[in-house]
C-alpha cells in the first residue's frame, strides 16, 4: 500500500511524503531515548524548577535508590 502511494506521488506530494517521513523518524528516535533514560534521571530533571532549599545546587545522588 505505501508503495503504491510512493509511485503515484508527483510534484508538490512529494514534499508531503517526506515531511511525514522525516515527522516519523524524529518521533521514534525520541521515543527511544525517551525509554532509555534511567528512572533517576528523570526525576532529577522534574524536580529541578520545584527543589529551592537555601538554593543549594542538586545533585542526582538525592535520587539514587
Amino acid at each position: 500500500m505505501f508503495s503504491q502511494f510512493i509511485s503515484q506521488a508527483e510534484g508538490p506530494q512529494v514534499y508531503l511524503i517526506t515531511s511525514l517521513a522525516i515527522f516519523l523518524v524524529f518521533f521514534i528516535v525520541v521515543t527511544i531515548l525517551l525509554f532509555s533514560m534511567r528512572k533517576n534521571h528523570i526525576n532529577y530533571m522534574s524536580d529541578m524548577p520545584l527543589h529551592d532549599t537555601n538554593d543549594q545546587p542538586l545533585t542526582t545522588a538525592e535520587y539514587e535508590n
